[in-house]
């Protein structure tokens, strides 16, 4: 078998117009060591991705990677018209060329240039395993919960998940090299997350992928790569890189963090000490002292030396100064924080805010009974299919059922749903925050969702991640007395997703929170609804 190569990028530089993204990131990965990618929203993770995959070019360093790559966008871009069976066959196209040409070439081995080439197309078709294509096709459709769509449907009309899901069956069916994933459990129930986590586990070569999904980075990745500011980084000495999984770099990562508050705090101190030593203490060197001989030789001599002394302390002092600022420990960000509460405190202090008898939505959703008291916060759960997002948008007002009963007796209802769109891209988050809330009390810069910088950049241009931020805003300003929360925590950072968890459990309004969030659903301490395709609940 041909030798693996490694993915590697050396300081890589990339921008969009006038706004730098990426600005000297090196980049890793080894065979056999899968990769994760994480930081802030809108740090470049996902730009970084295409890049070191070859979909974009930087615009300043370097970038090598194995030839046989598949790569995984958030969302699948298809030609115009294909169909799901069109992308499935040109990820097999490859695998059923190869098995072809080794029957072809078998009917030639005497001839040694015929020989060569079977070697090399046997040692391809081996590592991808292309006898078990059309197995590996199948098995990840059913997996992925892509079993009953129509194979000549269109692209274009599935739903943002499904079109993810296809994409990531393609990649899993052609079993490449390298394989570069950005965000690839959103989408995913538990049984296709696991199935990802072992077809990845398996692999002998490259895995690179960008996720918030704290579980999955625990399971799979065994190099963690921070993309966030630092000025130590994770080695102490500026490297993003750390080699002991993800949670112990999560210690690692507080760790450098305090290190850094640290070490500015302290080089300040000395900074403004050695100031006021030139503007006063140096100078008060024999200062009021009267002189202690007549002889006025004698005290002129004295004299120079005690000013040859104050300007040698003086000099000293500032040449301290300019190789501290030459050398400067550069100051922490702020860090975004987010500690308001998600629901106002709740009118409703009794009794039902959400009552739904006998609901029906033809090949969506089935349910018997839901009670949801004031103040009452619910996880709803359940595989692909199983109607958690119909659930919500029933609850809603977003959709009514064909049949049954559903009552909502919460003031104001605020729903976050998975996929975000804001209507005018053009306008910047302050703008459209404001539009939104209008008489809101709350700035948007005051909820640490978005930094600064980005508060006056269109919407357009903002990652998946911040326009989420965003949307949560909106919801946080809007005080609403039920929140519908679809799939919270999907492409948000690893910070704001556990500061959110925090927020849930301190909201005194009632919540519905629909997440296949493995590390959330762990440490929910409330009741859960469990949903099953098909099945009344």
């Amino acid at each position: 078998m041909s030798q693996l190569q490694p993915l590697q990028a050396v300081d890589v530089a990339h921008s969009y117009g006038d706004r730098r993204v990426l600005a000297g990131v090196d980049l890793l990965a080894n065979p056999g060591q899968p990769v994760g990618v994480v930081g802030e929203n809108g740090v470049g993770k996902s730009t970084l991705l295409r890049l070191v995959a070859g979909v974009e070019e930087a615009d300043s360093g370097s970038v090598r990677h194995p030839a046989d790559l598949g790569y995984l966008a958030q969302e699948l871009v298809a030609p115009p018209g294909a169909t799901v069976g069109a992308v499935l066959a040109g990820a097999l196209a490859p695998l059923h060329d190869a098995v072809r040409r080794l029957e072809e070439l078998a009917h030639g081995l005497d001839d040694p240039a015929v020989a060569d080439a079977y070697a090399e197309t046997l040692v391809w078709a081996q590592s991808h395993d292309a006898w078990d294509a059309d197995r590996r096709a199948l098995l990840a459709t059913q997996r992925l919960g892509l079993e009953g769509v129509d194979p000549t449907r269109p692209v274009a009309q599935l739903s943002g998940g499904e079109r993810t899901r296809l994409a990531l069956a393609a990649v899993i069916t052609r079993r490449p090299e390298c394989v570069v994933l950005d965000e690839p459990t959103n989408h995913l129930d538990d049984s296709a997350i696991a199935f990802l986590e072992d077809f990845l586990l398996a692999l002998p070569g490259v895995v690179v992928v960008a996720s918030h999904d704290r579980v999955f980075l625990d399971r799979v990745c065994e190099v963690i790569v921070d993309l966030d500011d630092t000025h130590f980084g994770m080695d102490g000495h500026g490297g993003n890189r750390f080699g002991g999984g993800f949670t112990a770099y999560l210690d690692r990562r507080e760790a450098a963090r305090q290190r850094w508050e640290h070490a500015f705090s302290q080089q300040q101190d000395e900074l403004n000490d050695l100031r006021v030593a030139v503007r006063t203490t140096a100078r008060q060197v024999a200062h009021n002292r009267p002189p202690r001989d007549g002889d006025k030789s004698i005290h002129h001599f004295k004299g120079s030396n005690v000013q040859a002394t104050i300007r040698r302390r003086v000099r000293d002092a500032e040449q301290r100064i300019a190789v501290i600022e030459r050398d400067q420990v550069r100051k922490p960000p702020r860090r975004l924080s987010f500690r308001h509460a998600l629901t106002a405190e709740g009118r409703n202090k009794r009794g039902q805010v959400v009552s739904l008898r006998d609901v029906v939505v033809p090949g969506r959703v089935c349910l018997d009974q839901l009670d949801l008291a004031a103040g009452e916060h619910l996880l709803v759960t359940g595989a692909n299919g199983s109607g958690k997002s119909t659930l919500l948008l029933l609850v809603s007002g977003r959709l009514q059922p064909a049949s049954g009963l559903v009552q909502v007796s919460a003031r104001r209802v605020g729903m976050l749903a998975q996929e975000v769109a804001f209507s005018r891209p053009d306008r910047t988050p302050r703008e459209v925050y404001l539009a939104a809330t209008p008489g809101s009390h709350i700035a948007l810069g005051d909820l640490g969702l978005l930094h600064p910088r980005d508060l006056a950049r269109p919407v357009g241009v903002l990652s998946t991640g911040q326009q989420r931020r965003l949307a949560l805003a909106i919801l946080v300003a809007g005080r609403a007395d039920l929140l519908l929360l679809d799939e919270p925590t999907n492409h948000i950072s690893l910070t704001l997703a556990t500061e959110l968890e925090d927020a849930l459990g301190r909201s005194a309004g009632s919540l519905m929170v629909a997440s296949h969030d493995r590390w959330l659903r762990r440490r929910w301490d409330g009741p859960t609804l469990h949903l099953v395709p098909g099945r009344p609940a």
